[in-house]
């Protein structure tokens, strides 16, 4: 099943499947390592919904919600939490 990241639940883990965006924000969040074919997990949500916190790649990576939007996830069935 896919979902934008934002969309994804506490502890919930996918693989990235697209970044859309303008050309800005896009390399931003590639410049970031928020590129397709990256594990991500879902580690923290603020209150509000935004800030939003993720593990990948070894590190963690808070993202505002308008960024989290245009972040394309195919979600694991097995829900594996990172370590």
């Amino acid at each position: 099943m896919e979902k934008k990241l934002n969309e994804m639940a506490i502890k919930e883990s996918g693989i990235i499947t697209k970044v859309d965006g303008n050309k800005t924000i896009r390399r931003r969040l590639l410049d970031m390592g928020v590129v397709s074919n990256t594990k991500i997990t879902m580690v923290k949500l603020a209150p509000l919904g935004d800030p939003i916190q993720v593990h990948l790649r070894g590190y963690e990576l808070t993202l505002r919600k308008s960024e989290a939007q245009i972040v394309s996830v195919e979600i694991d069935n097995g829900g594996e939490k990172h370590d």
